[in-house]
């Protein structure tokens, strides 16, 4: 407490001693909050000492000399991933495409994308916008449009090599979308559509030429079938009627048939020679004609006198 009973001054000097430990207190707190960083995980911080680099902070806590020691704004070294807005670009038959590309990085080098560039961001924007024209300028459209995969190569390897010098690491490239003109989407798509009529125009010439084929096939194997099984019936009947006449031959012989006997035979043989609408002509054996003499014979004998 004040004690106003003494003189003016030495009031005076006990407000300026207050005064000047309030002052000092906060002096100290401001040092030792500017002596003190914490540095967050998957960040950098570059310190400069009398406006020179001085060192790179890592994640943690870091003592910093103060007043002398200045920290820059933190970097991110995490994975970057940055959309760049659709660009012109002109193939090499002179359409105007408009493409849009997603670009990966990564900071590396904290120091190096501080110092060595002034905006890597924009910096990279720029470079994939040159390193794009210069790539899909040597395409045509039809290329342009089946060569993602090549075009995203060609893209990374120069961009990853540009900015190594920037302690940047180009991951991936990708080409969202490949825009042509709405005239040559018209284009493309009549073209796409009489491709696929044609397609199906083949497919269905094909699958009706298929289907002649093995019909074609299957009437062939069946007129086979049916030929193969008449010759076999012919042959089977032709062994059977052979079958048959051996055995009659076989018995007839068997049998020492007399000149009558065979006469009667040959008169049931008669009628087979008549059928059919091509037997213009007989062949009779001399066999046939000594039979019918013998049965003429029997059927004319003289009556034995005694009989009578």
């Amino acid at each position: 407490m004040f004690d106003f009973s003494k003189p003016l001054g030495d009031v005076i000097g006990q407000l300026f001693i207050i005064a000047l430990l309030i002052v000092l207190a906060i002096f100290v707190i401001t040092t030792i909050f500017k002596a003190i960083r914490i540095i967050p995980q998957a960040y950098a911080g570059i310190v400069e000492r009398l406006g020179r680099y001085h060192k790179t902070l890592t994640p943690g806590l870091n003592i910093l000399v103060p007043f002398i020691d200045r920290l820059r704004p933190l970097v991110d070294m995490r994975e970057q991933v940055v959309s760049f807005p659709p660009q012109p670009v002109i193939t090499e038959d002179n359409l105007v495409v408009s493409i849009d590309t997603v670009v990966f990085f990564q900071v590396t080098d904290a120091r190096a994308a501080t110092y060595e560039i002034a905006n890597y961001l924009g910096a990279v924007e720029q470079l994939t916008t040159t390193t794009l024209r210069n790539v899909v300028g040597g395409l045509n459209l039809e290329e342009a449009l089946t060569s993602r995969d090549n075009i995203n190569n060609q893209l990374r390897a120069v961009l990853d090599e540009s900015t190594g010098k920037w302690g940047i690491r180009v991951g991936r490239v990708e080409l969202k979308a490949i825009d042509p003109p709405v005239s040559i989407q018209d284009s493309m798509e009549k073209q796409m559509r009489a491709e696929r009529d044609r397609r199906a125009a083949i497919l269905t010439a094909e699958g009706t030429k298929q289907s002649q084929i093995l019909e074609a096939e299957g009437m062939r194997q069946s007129e086979i079938l049916k030929a193969e099984g008449d010759a076999k019936a012919a042959v089977l009947r032709a062994q059977g009627e052979a079958e048959a006449i051996q055995t009659v031959f076989n018995a007839i012989h068997l049998g020492n048939p007399d000149s009558k006997l065979l006469a009667y035979q040959y008169l049931q043989t008669l009628p087979k020679l008549a059928e059919g609408d091509a037997n213009k002509l007989w062949i009779i054996p001399s066999e046939l004609t000594e039979a019918l003499k013998g049965i003429g014979q029997g059927f004319f004998m003289p009556r034995d006198p005694a009989a009578q």
